[in-house]
């Protein structure tokens, strides 16, 4: 099942999951990661874009809980059904992607 957080919602999310070390996958592009990215404060960000996912799957621990992040909240929708689809147990979309990062919890996150 693929839980869907807002970004302002993503705190307790990863409160509720603190036990199993949860992640956020930011699966933009590289130019996207210069344009805007975010500042992990309480949890792990890994970056590995959506086209390269399927050859890097084995950097990511199936027994983590994985919240999906892209520009607006489609790609990683698509992620998080191939991580559910692949054993990963806890994956979720983090509804609204960066866009709404910028929004609802850090203004300072450009907008592209």
């Amino acid at each position: 099942m693929i839980d869907h957080v807002r970004p302002a919602q993503l705190a307790d999310w990863l409160t509720a999951n603190a036990g199993s070390r949860p992640l956020v996958l930011d699966v933009r592009e590289p130019w996207e990661l210069q344009t805007a990215s975010v500042t992990p404060q309480g949890f792990e960000l890994v970056a590995i874009p959506m086209g390269d996912l399927a050859a890097r799957l084995d950097e990511l621990d199936p027994a983590r809980p994985v919240a999906c992040l892209c520009h607006h909240g489609m790609r990683s929708l698509r992620v998080a059904g191939f991580l559910a689809h692949q054993g990963f147990d806890q994956v979720a979309n983090i509804t609204g992607g960066i866009e709404a990062w910028s929004h609802e919890r850090d203004p300072a996150v450009p907008r592209y």
